[in-house]
């Protein structure tokens, strides 16, 4: 992976952690999400939830002190923190549909504007099923996708009616780019913060989808 993506993943990720409330408990997704994890905010207590099976996820080990039987629900290595906690499936999901999990990131494929979801059917490949995120974006109190904002052929991500099959129905509450953070609201979406570098037009441009301009403009 170049610096330049790996640069724009992280800046995703150290926005997205804004997001977290003081005491709050918080799921990580597969793949971009997982960098949250190393960049929570000093002054707040935010525990990791990963629905395989723990509560006190922490940051990605350093190379060669991995433990293979400490992973996320990707498969990949992770740590546990002091006072972290395992428990079996039917816990984890009994945390996540009980309503106790304040915000889950997830990634994406596509998003529009009436806060659909697809994030789980990859034209061309076989996949075994949309897994805990269907439970994750009902659940969760608040549900942030963390994902570029066009896919590797340059084609928007957010649009205004997904074309690939659903994983849940209006229930993403922010969008968080490598270009903006965008807002899904009752009359669309809004556009509330650049990445820095970036302007409305190009932000726009990429989007398949009609944005709102919000009349202050922050920049992350």
């Amino acid at each position: 992976m170049s610096d330049g993506k790996n640069n724009r993943r992280e800046r995703i990720a150290k926005r997205i952690v804004q997001e977290f409330p003081d005491n709050s408990l918080v799921n990580l997704g597969i793949g971009l999400p997982t960098l949250c994890a190393n960049f929570l905010p000093a002054d707040k207590t935010i525990f990791l939830h990963s629905e395989n099976g723990f509560i006190g996820l922490g940051p990605v080990p350093q190379k060669g002190s991995e433990n293979p039987d400490i992973v996320n629900a990707g498969g990949m290595p992770v740590s546990i923190l002091p006072g972290g906690c395992y428990f079996d499936s039917a816990t984890s999901f009994s945390i996540i549909r009980g309503g106790h999990v304040d915000a889950t990131v997830l990634g994406a494929l596509e998003v529009d504007e009436e806060g659909n979801l697809a994030n789980y059917m990859i034209p061309g490949k076989m996949v075994p099923g949309m897994g805990g995120a269907m439970d994750l974006v009902v659940g969760a109190k608040n549900v942030i996708i963390a994902m570029e904002h066009v896919n590797k052929n340059g084609a928007p991500k957010i649009l205004k009616r997904c074309s690939l099959p659903l994983t849940a129905k209006k229930e993403v509450d922010l969008i968080v780019t490598d270009m903006a953070v965008i807002r899904v609201t009752p009359t669309g979406l809004l556009l509330e913060e650049l990445s820095e570098g970036v302007t409305v037009e190009e932000v726009v441009k990429a989007t398949g989808a009609r944005l709102t301009i919000a009349e202050t403009l922050k920049t992350f």
